[in-house]
């Protein structure tokens, strides 16, 4: 055992570098920053990380040196299955806070693969993120054929559970997001049918699947599936979603209070310029070591 875990430390940068571990909500968020470091980690590596003691998590938000001279890091957001994700808003506020720490600014600027997130400091741990405009054509969600009216969607999700049998609303947030408005969350058992609804064919690239309870015209309850983690206690992305859905499909009022498992949201889609803005919490457990046997050769 300890010539594989030579083996592997020799391959890996990660070991011995620290995470810092934090919640957005309820949604556990890992910040690995290597601004400083020509590292790039591999899926397995971020498998691999998931797996160990006290580090698992929904996403890892990657810190990397600013591509855009506008933004202070590039942040790539891996999912605890190794795959890559475009847009994690309690992840992002979370990294807001690692980087506001020590300094008096009250503003940031993170680049994503879903573009440039600004990011304003509302009190020592509470932030919000401008989460850019949503997408609503069929190509940018994006489906796997022509849909004219995306407010409306027969995804086949009937056939899963025969009480989805109204349409879905559909939105990309940076990710595919799939909307089922229902009357009772728990009556639904969304750990069982979840992996099924997120890889329906019309999804080519899967989806984050949210079920949604209008509870006010400024309140809605939501429950989240969401692709590359499972059920989670929190999905900011998905949270923006069901809110824009719940404006276009006349639900709710452009502000509103989205309540997930891990806590509240505060969900305005601004009129003026169409862009979406979610403010919350974020709260610091743990900074946490990289052991070598994290990256045991036999590890998959």
């Amino acid at each position: 055992m300890t010539v594989v875990i030579q083996r592997a430390a020799a391959a890996s940068g990660l070991i011995g570098r620290r995470v810092t571990r934090m919640n957005g909500a309820g949604n556990e968020i890992l910040i690995l920053d290597l601004r400083y470091a020509d590292i790039v980690p591999s899926a397995r590596e971020v498998r691999a990380i998931h797996r160990g003691a006290g580090l698992a998590f929904d996403q890892m938000m990657v810190l990397f040196k600013p591509r855009n001279p506008a933004s202070q890091p590039f942040v790539r957001i891996y999912n605890n299955d190794g795959g890559e994700a475009g847009a994690c808003g309690n992840g992002t506020r979370c990294v807001a806070w690692f980087l506001m720490r020590e300094t008096d600014a009250q503003s940031l600027v993170i680049e994503t693969a879903a573009g440039l997130l600004e990011c304003t400091r509302e009190g020592e741990f509470s932030y919000c993120v401008d989460m850019g405009e949503p997408r609503f054509g069929w190509r940018d969600i994006p489906l796997r054929k022509k849909v004219d009216d995306t407010r409306h969607v027969d995804v086949g999700a009937a056939a899963i559970d025969s009480r989805l049998s109204e349409p879905a609303c559909l939105a990309s947030m940076g990710n595919p997001h799939a909307t089922f408005w229902v009357s009772d969350l728990r009556a639904f058992d969304l750990p069982a049918i979840g992996p099924k609804l997120e890889t329906l064919a019309i999804f080519p690239d899967k989806a984050n699947i949210a079920l949604a309870k209008i509870e006010a015209c400024d309140h809605i309850a939501l429950w989240v599936w969401e692709r590359g983690v499972g059920i989670t206690r929190a999905c900011g992305s998905a949270a923006c979603a069901a809110l824009v859905n719940a404006v276009r499909t006349g639900r709710t009022n452009r502000k509103a209070r989205v309540t997930l498992p891990g806590g509240d949201l505060t969900i305005e889609w601004r009129e003026s310029d169409n862009r979406v803005l979610m403010t919350g919490p974020v709260e610091f457990e743990a900074e946490i070591s990289l052991g070598a046997d994290l990256f045991d050769d036999d590890a998959g």
